[in-house]
C-alpha cells in the first residue's frame, strides 16, 4: 500500500522490516492494530541563546543544557508579490538538553552564545516543582544530534 511505500522511504527500510514493525491482526468483524510505531522527531535550526551549562543531579548522568532561538518571518499587508507590507518576525526559544555522553561533552565544550547550530531530537513534556513549591510545566528538546554550522563570532546570514 501507499503507507508501506511511504514508511519504507521515510525510514529507508526493506519491505520485510516495515512488515515486522507494523503487525496487524485481522478478523471478520474487527480489524485492530496490535502493534503501532509512532514518531517523535524535532529538527531545529537557529542560534544559541547562552553558553551551555552542565548539570548533574545526584545519582544521574550529567546533562548539557542550552537555549536555541528560531525565527519565523512573514510579510503583512495586502500585497503578495514581493513589494509592500511590513515584515514581521517571531522568535521562539527552545530548551535543549543533551544526555548522550560524547555529544554532551562536545556540545558543552564547543557551543557558544550566538553559534548557529542544527539540532535533531525529540520533544519531551515534563513537570517540576520550583523553589517556591509551585508546580511548573517544562518543554524540552532531547538532542540526539547537534551539527555545528558556525561559532559565535561569525554572524553569517544563511
Amino acid at each position: 500500500t501507499w503507507k508501506r511505500t511511504y514508511l519504507q522511504n521515510l525510514c529507508k527500510c526493506s519491505e520485510n522490516e516495515v512488515l515486522r514493525q507494523f503487525v496487524r491482526h485481522d478478523s471478520d468483524t474487527v480489524t485492530s492494530l496490535v502493534l503501532e510505531r509512532s514518531m517523535n522527531r524535532v529538527q531545529l535550526l537557529g542560534r544559541v541563546g547562552q553558553d551551555p551549562i552542565m548539570r548533574q543531579v545526584e545519582g544521574k548522568n550529567p546533562v548539557t543544557i542550552f537555549s536555541l532561538a528560531t525565527n519565523e518571518m512573514w510579510r503583512t499587508g495586502d500585497s503578495e508579490v514581493g513589494q509592500g507590507g511590513d515584515i514581521s518576525q517571531k522568535t521562539t526559544w527552545h530548551r535543549i538538553s543533551v544526555f548522550r555522553p560524547g555529544l554532551r561533552d562536545v556540545t558543552y565544550q564547543y557551543v557558544r552564545k550566538g553559534s548557529r547550530i542544527f539540532v535533531e531530537g525529540k520533544i519531551d513534556y515534563g513537570e517540576y516543582t520550583d523553589k517556591n513549591n509551585v508546580r511548573r510545566q517544562a518543554t524540552t528538546i532531547i538532542a540526539d544530534n547537534v551539527i555545528f554550522l558556525s561559532d559565535g563570532s561569525t554572524r553569517d546570514k544563511v
